[in-house]
């Protein structure tokens, strides 16, 4: 079948499904948005490629879908249709919890009826989400055992579980052994978000399901691995939706469809580069290192069952490897000791970035013996790893005791494999960009106390999120949608292009796709400007204030205020008075889905409520109608670059003769800004006033980049008396 015929039965499908659906109602952008994705994905060459052929065709799309055009719909009917035609997958990968849910319990199960062809679609989850049921049971039923008493903590160190209370330990054992009984008794279905309460991650990780630890079919629990049974789904199915985390810590892997022979949506695509940064970064402690020693003689303790070779070499690598971190520990405190026991009142753990990401040249060989004993210690691991798994299979009686101490090495693994990364980072000679400029990795130490210890991390992490993209991501990627309601920045897509990887590539074309709204007839942007200049932070935040609750006690309905800091945030509550404070929900006082369900009821009864929140509720909530009539924006939501990856961009952008606030903060701005105010109009029926008190908005040449990348709202002025 030729592409032409492929984009034209995918569309078709498309003009079925929705044409079909009750209320239909013609949307010229969704269709316009659909045409898009079959087209590029209809052109994408899938799978296997003959030695001495040219390369693939790849074909990517980047499609603004404004909020209204039922973005959805239109990529996942289209790219549904057209897997079905060419015998592929679709792999649907988003950015947060909530969209995933409506993809995988309203859109696909109706898609799956209306569509001719049938198909079976899945939720993709990490291995990480899923208990494992051996190290389960073993922990559920700990005596006194040493092994076993370390392992109810995890990685902690011992000296901090030899200081917990007894009535601590036991109530960790009665907790694992309630897991055990809601598993076996199919109360629960393994799944860590299906518990009714969710435990910490300190209480989780002893029993999670990791690859570093797990035999897979040669485990005695295999038949009931409740990860193994969801990966039965994953297999079985035309259409997995993933998270974008999962997307990229997979990639290499066999848990996600091969990236070359399936169709590829990415939703909420704006977080793509940031997720990126995240996932290839890298820590290594260099103070609570007791593991190795455990490490090595878990290790060791497989030649009472199995001979290795590699495993003599063990003690040196680990002793060396202990050595060197002290050493290397003691080289960043003498360079660096004295700046970071300066913060040490500071919010969070002291931090000194390296400058230019060029490290002193004392530090470059223990960093280099370090990966070097690193390296040959996880040469060791995968001889034993090898060697252990041979036992198993070879002697199904034992399973149980090789699979524990299989799984005892495997949790310690991943920190040996987390030293060797970061050392690579932390090594990498500085790579080049698209203009040949070299770009160096952001490096930095920082310094907090556990207790009564003091610890020493090391970090490193790319700064461009494209060059990384570029690397892991589209070398393997031949047909893709990516989309979102922000792609634009200031109206113009090319700082998001240069963020995910995608600037100059012939492969890749751009649609913007208009909201249906009637922003100017639905929506007014009140730019209320302050006196105070809002750099002048404890000027502003006070007549901000105090405009805010004037405006506040107009309001009838639902309303939403967005701050940007806490402390502003807190000085809001301060000054509310006593007949308003009924009226308010404070993002930190509630939890999330309680504090909604509050405010929906109190505007369903015809009362006014107004929710405070802060970046996370200027995304990804839909408050349609009375239930956000007023939206107001305390100040501009900038991102200043003060973190390390940040800081290390700036600088290398300075040193490149650019301007970081033109190239980094004012682009990620606008996206922001524009998620913000898409919380003010969510339906054609919707009216809302959205309010602004940042004068730079209308008063600044970058405010007015902003502006561009807004609805157009009808905008007024008001002066703050």
């Amino acid at each position: 079948m030729h592409e032409k015929k492929w984009a034209q039965d995918a569309l078709n499908s498309f003009d079925a499904v929705v044409g079909a659906m009750p209320g239909f109602r013609n949307r010229e952008g969704q269709r316009k948005m659909a045409a898009r994705v079959a087209q590029t994905l209809s052109q994408a060459q899938l799978g296997k490629v003959d030695e001495g052929d040219p390369e693939p065709r790849r074909s990517i799309a980047v499609v603004q879908a404004g909020t209204g055009v039922g973005k959805s719909l239109a990529y996942s009917i289209p790219a549904i249709s057209m897997a079905l035609s060419r015998g592929t997958r679709v792999l649907i990968s988003t950015a947060t919890v909530a969209l995933q849910e409506q993809l995988v319990n309203k859109d696909l199960p109706a898609l799956a009826q209306q569509l001719d062809q049938p198909f079976k679609f899945a939720l993709a989850k990490g291995r990480g989400r899923f208990v494992c049921k051996l190290k389960l049971e073993r922990l559920a039923s700990t005596g006194e055992a040493q092994d076993e008493m370390d392992d109810l903590f995890g990685e902690e160190e011992a000296q901090a579980r030899m200081a917990r209370p007894r009535h601590e330990l036991e109530a960790r054992i009665q907790f694992y052994r309630s897991m055990a009984d809601a598993l076996a008794t199919q109360a629960w279905n393994g799944d860590r978000d299906m518990l009714e309460t969710p435990p910490e991650a300190e209480a989780w990780s002893p029993v999670a399901a990791e690859s570093a630890s797990c035999t897979g079919k040669h485990c005695p629990a295999f038949s009931q691995c409740v990860y193994y049974e969801r990966r039965k789904d994953l297999v079985a199915a035309q259409v997995i939706v993933a998270n974008h985390d999962l997307l990229l810590s997979s990639l290499g892997s066999k848990l996600l469809p091969e990236l070359d022979n399936c169709l590829l949506v990415l939703d909420e695509a704006h977080h793509l580069p940031s997720t990126a940064l995240d996932q290839f970064a890298g820590e290594m402690d260099l103070s609570r290192l007791t593991w190795i020693d455990k490490l090595a003689s878990r290790a060791l303790r497989v030649n009472t069952v199995a001979e290795v070779e590699e495993l003599a070499d063990v003690p040196q690598h680990a002793g060396q490897l202990r050595q060197q971190l002290q050493e290397l520990a003691r080289l960043v405190m003498a360079h660096y000791g004295d700046a970071l026991k300066s913060q040490k009142d500071s919010y969070g753990p002291a931090r000194v970035r390296v400058p230019r990401g060029v490290l002193p040249e004392d530090l470059l060989e223990p960093l280099g013996l370090i990966a070097h004993h690193a390296d040959r210690f996880l040469d060791a691991l995968r001889a034993v790893s090898k060697a252990l798994r041979a036992e198993i299979k070879d002697k199904p009686e034992e399973s149980r005791r090789l699979s524990t101490i299989y799984a005892q090495v495997g949790a310690l693994a991943p920190r040996l494999e987390s030293i060797f990364d970061t050392t690579q980072l932390l090594l990498q000679q500085a790579p080049e960009d698209d203009d040949r400029k070299t770009i160096p990795n952001a490096k930095w130490f920082t310094l907090e106390t556990d207790g009564e210890y003091i610890v020493v991390k090391a970090h490193a992490s790319p700064i461009q999120p494209g060059a990384t993209l570029r690397q892991h991501l589209w070398s393997q990627v031949r047909g893709a949608v990516l989309t979102s309601a922000t792609l634009t920045s200031c109206g113009q897509f090319d700082f998001f292009l240069r963020e995910s990887g995608l600037a100059s590539d012939a492969s890749v074309t751009t649609l913007e796709v208009p909201s249906p709204f009637d922003y100017a007839r639905q929506g007014t942007l009140v730019a209320r400007e302050t006196a105070a200049d809002p750099r002048e932070a404890a000027r502003f935040t006070e007549e901000m204030v105090e405009a805010l609750l004037t405006d506040l006690s107009r309001v009838q309905a639902g309303a939403l205020v967005l701050f940007t800091s806490r402390e502003q945030m807190r000085q809001a509550v301060d000054a509310l008075s006593t007949a308003m404070r009924s009226q308010v929900l404070v993002q930190t006082a509630l939890p999330r889905p309680t504090l909604l369900a509050r405010h929906r009821d109190a505007v369903a009864l015809g009362e006014p409520s107004i929710i405070f929140g802060m970046q996370s509720f200027g995304e990804g909530l839909d408050l349609p109608g009375a239930l956000c009539e007023s939206l107001f924006i305390t100040k501009l939501p900038f991102a200043p670059p003060d973190d390390p990856v940040g800081e290390a961009r700036a600088e290398w952008l300075r040193s490149s003769g650019r301007n970081p606030f033109n190239e980094l903060v004012v682009p990620a701005t606008a996206i922001r800004l524009a998620q913000w105010v898409g919380r003010a109009i969510r339906t054609e029926e919707d009216r809302a006033h959205v309010y602004c008190y940042d004068r730079r908005l209308v008063a600044t040449s970058y405010g007015q980049q902003l502006i561009k990348g807004l609805p157009p709202f009808t905008l007024q002025r008001q002066a703050v008396r």
